[in-house]
Order: C-alpha cells, then sequence, then structure tokens
C-alpha cells in the first residue's frame, strides 16, 4: 500500500482470525506500516504458516486461541500486553460460515456454532479490550461484518444475523466507551476474493450473478478492506465512532 500513513507506527493491534484471508492481509500491512501485531487463529498449523509468511520478528505474536472460549481470549490479551505493554487497537476478524437451509429446519447446535465463532467470540475480545483500553484513556476497535448483515441471503442466515449482530454491539459499545476516547467502528464488505468464499467466486454462474449487481464491475479484493480498517483504526479517524462503512462497490445505489 505504499508509505506510512496515519500514525499506526509503533501502535500494538491484535487481530482475530489472521492467519489468513482478510486477518493475513491486516497484519501484512499493520507491520509495513512498522505497527506491533498481535495475531490469533484456532489452528496451530496455519498460525505457523501465516508466521513464516509474514516474517514480522519481534514485531509480531501469534497466538493459537478460540476466541469463542473465555479462556483463550483472556490468554491472548494477557500475552499481548506482556509481551507490547498496551493493546492501541483491536481488530475483530474471525468470520466463520457453514452451509445451513432454512432457519426453521436448522439445528441448534449449527446456530450455536456460528454465532460463537462470529458474535459470541467478538463480544469476548471487546470486553478485554475495552476494559483495557478504558485504563489507558484510549483505543480504537474495529470488527469486519459483511453486507450479509443488510439482507437476506440463501446459505448465509446464521452468518449475516451474527454479523447484524456486531453491527449493533459496535453502537452501543461507541456510546459506552466514548468518554475513554475510545472508538469503535465496523467494516462490512460484500463478497472478497479470499479463500472464505472462494466457493461463491470460483464458480462462474454465482461470479457473473454477483458483480451484475456491483456498479463496480467487480469482487472486493482483500486490500479494498483492509485500507478502510487501518483507516479507522488511525489518528485519521479519530472522530468517527460507532459507524458501520460498507465496502460494496457501490451494490447499495442500485
Amino acid at each position: 500500500m505504499g508509505d506510512l500513513w496515519f500514525g499506526l507506527e509503533d501502535r500494538v493491534f491484535v487481530v482475530t482470525g489472521g492467519s489468513r484471508g482478510i486477518g493475513l492481509e491486516i497484519a501484512r500491512e499493520l507491520l509495513r506500516q512498522k505497527a506491533k501485531v498481535v495475531i490469533c487463529a484456532r489452528k496451530q498449523d496455519g498460525l505457523e504458516s501465516a508466521k513464516n509468511e509474514l516474517q514480522g520478528g519481534d514485531s509480531l505474536l501469534a497466538l493459537q486461541a478460540h476466541v469463542a472460549k473465555e479462556e483463550d481470549v483472556n490468554r491472548l490479551f494477557d500475552a499481548a500486553v506482556e509481551k507490547f505493554g498496551r493493546i492501541d487497537a483491536l481488530v475483530n476478524n474471525v468470520g466463520m460460515n457453514l452451509p445451513t437451509g432454512a432457519l426453521v429446519e436448522t439445528e441448534l447446535g449449527m446456530w450455536q456454532k456460528i454465532i460463537d465463532s462470529n458474535l459470541t467470540g467478538t463480544y469476548l475480545c471487546c470486553r478485554r479490550a475495552g476494559k483495557i483500553m478504558r485504563e489507558q484513556k484510549t483505543g480504537r476497535i474495529v470488527s469486519v461484518t459483511s453486507t450479509a448483515a443488510h439482507r437476506a441471503s440463501p446459505g448465509m442466515n446464521i452468518y449475516g444475523i451474527a454479523k447484524a449482530g456486531t453491527e449493533m454491539m459496535t453502537k452501543n459499545l461507541a456510546s459506552e466507551l466514548a468518554p475513554d476516547n475510545i472508538c469503535v467502528n465496523a467494516v462490512a464488505p460484500t463478497m472478497v476474493k479470499t479463500g472464505f468464499s472462494e466457493p461463491f467466486w470460483s464458480n462462474s454462474e454465482i461470479y457473473d450473478m454477483v458483480v451484475k449487481n456491483i456498479p463496480l464491475g467487480r469482487i472486493a479484493e482483500p486490500e479494498d478492506v483492509v485500507k478502510v480498517v487501518l483507516f479507522l483504526a488511525s489518528d485519521g479517524a479519530s472522530f468517527i465512532t460507532g459507524q458501520t462503512i460498507v465496502v460494496d462497490g457501490g451494490s447499495a445505489v442500485i
């Protein structure tokens, strides 16, 4: 992305779901911006691969953690503070979806798995980060949601519900944490060209159907989302809070 911008140098970031996709690209750009980065993921092998790829040295900490487990979240933030001394920004990037049918036919276990990963995990991370940032009297929280939170989407119904919940949590946290100079925002992309959405964009029929409704004529690249996340975590967005920035190539206008 180029030159240093908006004062991210030496800021300490926790990026959940940081071993692949958008999270990995966020971590990569933060390291380019000379930030300190803590990434987590559920699978150790994915973390090791990301760590080797990022080559962040002492500026990178990679930890295995399931964000829906309170003990894992506490261990993650304890380790981050122990290594870097503070938490300047949390990026909630974890996104997990499973094939589902109609809501009325979906088993409770499937509902709980998707809600736990996407919504409960985000809450646990926000709660822990918020307490740390309150003591610091400053901080940024940015959650990656989805345009699936704004419209009914077959096969993404529970995922969309979880992301919609994250956007409402963003508004509530923004109101609660503003007195301590903590800004809380969200970024809602349309389909992004990552492994997470590959079953959709790799299918030419589905891809063409999606792009037909995007005025800019393509799906998003990870960089399109990374830029907005970093902006919201930066000094450039110091008077923006409680907002969801939609990154959809203009889909909402047609």
